[in-house]
């Protein structure tokens, strides 16, 4: 049986109605607070801290014990306005050598006035005092945000290959325009180009970087351990959050297909249903939306209770989610940041088994959290 069409089958009960739990005692502790409006972090190797952004434009690096470090030096400018700004850094998979630094950030056009993603790559110093050679490789063209829905995620395969997650810059239309690189998955070599086997190399009038297309405003993106799929998340309007796991090519039904209306409560203009021929259904949604923003699959040996479950963090329900899985269905979710009310924007597993999440907050923390029990 097609995939749409089981989806078509099953979506009203698997996706609406996982088993949702009480929250979960856990312990968090505060690591730094004084964080500028913070949007990922990133892990070095051999126990030397970690990057974070600032939305704001700085890239900094925070030692245990140390703190915080001064800003690093090298960055792009940015355009910090609205949603935009510095978002997302990843290392590239060979940094030991090449010690490549990616970022993701938000770059104006000429007049100022508008803006879109881009995408580039600086070589860390050994210092960790300064990003040099720091070099462009991919631009969201055309430029059509005013300050909303940038996306923005970057993850690496195993591969080599590079997948960045684009927003439709708050034009919804254009996510099903394959000439135009909003509302996007694509995928690049570690170079910034663009691998042959991309689905859309060699179509007249598709951008050859594309992957998947018909996606509003991904935040997460994260590739599952146990198979290796890729899997993102992203903002419906009012209702309708999403997880998608996106394949080569498929439509993903933004604005045709959504589970939410839009904020003055009147349907999308565009949307011809929740279910829609010809596009992909999400393997899980919010009817009522969290705001999902950062995710990570946990596959840690440091607490196995913890072991295959999928956190997502949660800005306008100002809360960190837990998903327990059964392959691609979600069977039960639990909030476990009840009580601290904080936006949070980021989600990673460390090297040490923790989860380490960053707040979205002009006085912005990363904390650091574990089961309680």
């Amino acid at each position: 049986m097609p995939r749409s069409l089981l989806h078509s089958l099953i979506a009203p009960s698997l996706l609406v109605w996982a088993n949702v739990s009480l929250a979960a005692e856990v312990k968090v502790d505060v690591l730094q607070s004084k964080l500028a409006n913070p949007w990922s972090l990133a892990f070095l190797p051999d126990n030397q801290g970690m990057l974070i952004t600032l939305r704001d434009g700085q890239l900094r690096r925070w030692q245990t014990g140390e703190g915080l470090g001064e800003p690093i030096v090298g960055v792009p400018k940015v355009w910090a306005h609205g949603q935009g700004g510095l978002l997302d850094v990843v290392l590239a998979p060979d940094f030991g050598k090449s010690r490549r630094v990616w970022l993701s950030f938000a770059e104006a056009t000429s007049d100022d006035d508008k803006a879109g993603l881009a995408v580039g790559y600086g070589t860390l110093s050994s210092n960790m005092q300064q990003l040099e050679s720091f070099k462009v490789v991919f631009r969201q063209t055309p430029k059509l945000s005013t300050g909303n829905h940038f996306g923005g995620r970057m993850a690496f395969d195993g591969k080599g290959y590079l997948f960045i997650a684009l927003g439709e810059n708050n034009q919804r239309s254009t996510a099903q325009d394959l000439d135009k690189l909003q509302g996007k998955l694509v995928r690049l070599t570690q170079n910034g180009g663009i691998p042959p086997d991309n689905p859309f190399v060699g179509k007249q009038g598709a951008r050859s970087e594309i992957w998947s297309y018909g996606h509003r405003n991904p935040q997460g993106l994260a590739f599952n351990p146990t198979n290796g799929e890729l899997w993102l998340n992203e903002h419906g309007p009012r209702g309708g959050d999403e997880i998608n796991v996106p394949k080569p090519g498929k439509n993903y039904g933004w604005p045709l297909a959504t589970w939410g209306i839009n904020y003055s409560g009147l349907p999308i203009p565009e949307a011809k249903g929740e279910i829609v021929a010809g596009t992909e259904q999400p393997i899980y949604y919010w009817k009522v939306s969290p705001a999902v923003s950062g995710m990570a699959f946990y596959n840690a040996d440091k607490f196995p209770q913890w072991k295959g479950k999928l956190f997502i963090g949660a800005l306008k329900e100002k809360n960190l989610i837990e998903l327990t899985l059964d392959g691609e269905k979600v069977t039960e979710q639990k909030r476990l940041l009840d009580d601290r009310g904080e936006r949070i924007r980021d989600v990673r597993v460390g090297p040490d088994g923790y989860l380490y999440v960053l707040t979205d907050e002009s006085d912005g923390q990363l904390l650091k959290i574990s089961p309680s029990a």
